[in-house]
C-alpha cells in the first residue's frame, strides 16, 4: 500500500512541456538513425565500445539540443538525460537490451527499425501540446490502458510487445524475430 502511494506522488511530476522538450531533443537523433545507415552504424560503435566521445559528436551533428545534456552509454544501450531544475528532477530517453542478458552488444539494424516505429510518437509528443498533455496525465493517474492506446496509436510495429509505466514514464519492449534480445525504448524519470 506505501508503495502505490509513493508511485503515486512520484508521478504528479511528469508534465506535458517535460515530455515535448525530452521528444523536442530525441526526434532528430530517431530520425537519422532511421534515415542514415552510416550515422546508425557510428551511433552503434558509440554504444558497445562504450565511446562517450563518438556518441557526444553524432549528438551535435544531428541534435545540439540533446548534445547539451547527459548522455551514456552501458554496452548494451544508451540514454539521454534532460534536467528540469524548476521541477528538480531529471528525465531520460533511450534505447537498451534489458541487463543481465548479454554485454557489449546492439543491433544496428533493430534500433533503425525502433527508431522508425517510435519517430511518429516522439514527433507528435514534440508539436501537439494535446497529446503531450494526454499523455501526462495518463502517467500521473496512473492509467495504463489509456497511455497503451496512445502509444500504439502512433507506434505501429507488431514488434512491439508491450508498453507499461514505469518510473513516472513509458517503457516500450520490442521483439523481431531476426533478433535474439528484446529491446526496449524507455522514458523515464531518473531516481537520484
Amino acid at each position: 500500500m506505501q508503495r502505490q502511494q509513493a508511485t503515486k506522488k512520484f508521478n504528479t511530476a511528469v508534465t506535458a512541456e517535460m515530455l515535448s522538450c525530452v521528444a523536442a531533443g530525441m526526434v532528430p537523433l530517431y530520425r537519422s538513425v532511421a534515415t542514415s545507415r552510416v550515422f546508425a552504424e557510428s551511433w552503434t560503435r558509440s554504444i558497445v565500445n562504450a565511446d562517450l566521445d563518438l556518441m557526444g559528436e553524432l549528438l551535435k551533428l544531428c541534435s545540439p539540443l540533446a548534445a547539451k545534456q547527459g548522455y551514456g552509454t552501458n554496452g548494451i544501450g544508451y540514454f539521454v538525460d534532460f534536467d528540469f531544475p524548476l521541477y528538480q528532477c531529471v528525465y531520460s530517453n533511450g534505447t537498451t537490451i534489458p541487463p543481465g542478458m548479454v554485454q557489449f552488444t546492439f543491433s544496428t539494424a533493430v534500433h533503425r527499425r525502433i527508431a522508425r516505429a517510435v519517430f511518429p510518437f516522439y514527433r507528435e509528443l514534440a508539436v501537439n501540446r494535446n497529446y503531450a498533455a494526454a499523455i501526462a496525465l495518463g502517467i500521473r493517474r496512473s492509467d495504463r490502458k489509456a497511455v497503451n492506446r496512445m502509444v500504439r496509436s502512433l507506434v505501429r510495429t507488431p514488434a512491439l510487445r508491450t508498453v507499461t509505466l514505469e518510473e513516472s514514464g513509458i517503457a516500450m519492449k520490442f521483439k523481431f524475430r531476426d533478433s535474439r534480445y528484446p529491446y526496449r525504448n524507455l522514458l523515464f524519470r531518473v531516481i537520484e
